[in-house]
């Protein structure tokens, strides 16, 4: 029996695939539920599995797009498993035939030679003596001249004349290499232009000393992981529990635009965006508000492995009221991040340096983050979205009494 398989659909708004890779080659036995190719939709990259065990007989190439539905492989579900290869047959020794006795023939006389009477022309592109000196001033190589001179020869006009070469220096690799974009790749960056074009973003900044924050990981980080299973008491759950307290005195900001409509939202779902073999993924943590800290941190742990492995799932991504992007796990410093529409706000996190700042009326060394909201003008004033970046700064720096109601044990469950 021959099963064809088609492409199942991984979501209700997709409409075709592309073929990522290939996991089988044609003409391999696969059994049943194994992965034979990756796919990448719109949204994020899945693993087809094999709906039967059989011989099987690819119908689509990598990198082609084909509709949901469309039939991509055969599967004989007749065929025998392979029982394995066959046995290699001994190799016999090769008994090499005697070589007959080769006498050395005599070695003729060598006649010498008539040394080649001195010419005084030069060959093209070579420079006379005073050329190559005024050309070695220049660094320019004669090669790179085109003589005037008789027979091509560079004269000292040539070299006098000589522009040395502005382009790249020569000798390393100057390959280049042409590849298609994944769909999920040219579906972010459709994404990312449209952002740019069809809102009104505007990004506003703050600055956030985390010495408060430090010290209670510090304190308690151990006593966390050894509680809850290895899970890390890490920034982002801090940061969205400050988040998610700043939604609630902004509603707008955990808002968005339909049309002629404003959008709001009794809930926060916070994506978080994790960089994965596939690129930026964007998974969503629901109900951030209802999480505990561990609640948070096991979640955001759960997508990220997710996101890792190849196993993020479109559901996974979808909704999501308010993003959360940390750019300083690369380094970053300071950046302006790009809203992931529908959404109307995104709150970007950067590297920690440590930076003198006045403590009442003293300078003092303390670990400072630059934080920036950027946001759609068209539905978040400036009021908003700058009281909502000042909401978050103050639990962050403040996150005893605003984020942990003052018993950091009872918060973090320990």
């Amino acid at each position: 029996m021959i099963l064809e398989m088609k492409v199942p659909s991984p979501g209700e708004s997709i409409k075709e695939v592309e073929i990522a890779t290939w996991l089988v080659k044609d003409g391999d036995y696969v059994e049943k539920d194994q992965a034979i190719a990756e796919v990448d939709s719109d949204k994020a990259t899945l693993e087809l599995p094999a709906e039967a065990s059989g011989i099987i007989t690819l119908k689509a190439e990598e990198g082609d797009a084909v509709a949901v539905g469309a039939v991509v492989c055969l599967i004989d579900t007749d065929a025998a498993k392979p029982s394995g290869e066959a046995p290699v047959a001994e190799a016999k020794p090769v008994v090499e035939a005697p070589k007959p006795e080769v006498k050395e023939a005599p070695k003729a006389v060598e006649t010498p030679k008539a040394t080649p009477a001195a010419t005084t022309t030069y060959a093209s592109g070579t420079p006379s003596p005073a050329a190559r000196k005024i050309l070695d001033e220049k660094n320019i190589a004669s090669s790179d001249i085109v003589g005037t001179g008789k027979d091509g020869r560079i004269t000292k006009d040539d070299a006098v004349n000589a522009v040395p070469s502005m382009g790249t220096p020569t000798g390393g690799s100057r390959g280049s290499e042409r590849s298609k974009l994944s769909m999920l790749r040219r579906k972010v960056a459709e994404r990312l232009v449209a952002a740019k074009n069809e809102t009104a973003m505007l990004t506003t900044f703050n600055e956030v000393n985390m010495t408060p924050i430090n010290t209670i990981r510090n304190e308690y980080k151990d006593a966390f992981k050894a509680k809850h299973g290895g899970l890390g008491l890490g920034y982002m759950s801090f940061f969205t529990k400050a988040v998610t307290r700043a939604l609630k005195l902004y509603p707008d900001v955990n808002s968005m635009i339909d049309g002629d409509y404003k959008i709001a939202y009794d809930f926060c779902d916070i994506s978080i965006a994790v960089s994965g073999p596939k690129g930026l993924m964007v998974p969503v943590v629901r109900s951030a508000e209802n999480l505990t800290f561990r609640g948070v941190e096991g979640e955001i742990k759960r997508l990220a492995i997710k996101s890792r492995d190849g196993q993020i799932t479109v559901d996974d991504m979808t909704g999501g009221t308010f993003t959360i992007t940390n750019g300083g796990v690369f380094g970053s410093m300071l950046s302006t991040p790009i809203i992931n529409p529908p959404q109307s706000g995104i709150l970007g996190m950067h590297n920690i340096i440590e930076r003198p700042i006045a403590v009442n009326g003293k300078v003092e060394i303390h670990p400072m983050m630059y934080v920036a909201l950027s946001y759609d003008h068209r539905i978040i004033d400036g009021r908003e979205s700058v009281g909502f970046l000042v909401a978050v700064k103050e639990a962050l720096e403040n996150p005893l009494e605003l984020l942990m109601d003052n018993n950091p044990k009872k918060a973090l469950e320990l």
